[in-house]
C-alpha cells in the first residue's frame, strides 16, 4: 500500500468516526459507507494530485 493509499484510509477513518459520532452512521451500516467515502478521498486526492502536475507543467 502507497503513502496515498495510506493517508487516504487514515482520512476515511476520521470521516466515517465522526459520521458516527453525530448519529450519520452506525456501527452495523459501517461497512456499506466506509467503501464509498474511501473511494471519494482516493478520486479526490488523485484529482488533486493531477491538477498539481497539470500546473507544474505549465511552469517548465
Amino acid at each position: 500500500m502507497d503513502k496515498i493509499q495510506k493517508q487516504a484510509l487514515q482520512v476515511t477513518k476520521e470521516i466515517v468516526v465522526k459520521f458516527i459520532e453525530v448519529g450519520r452512521i452506525s456501527p452495523s451500516n459501517f461497512s456499506e459507507h466506509f467503501s464509498a467515502i474511501y473511494a471519494d478521498v482516493v478520486a479526490s486526492v488523485m484529482e488533486q494530485e493531477k491538477v498539481l502536475a497539470d500546473n507544474g507543467k505549465g511552469d517548465a
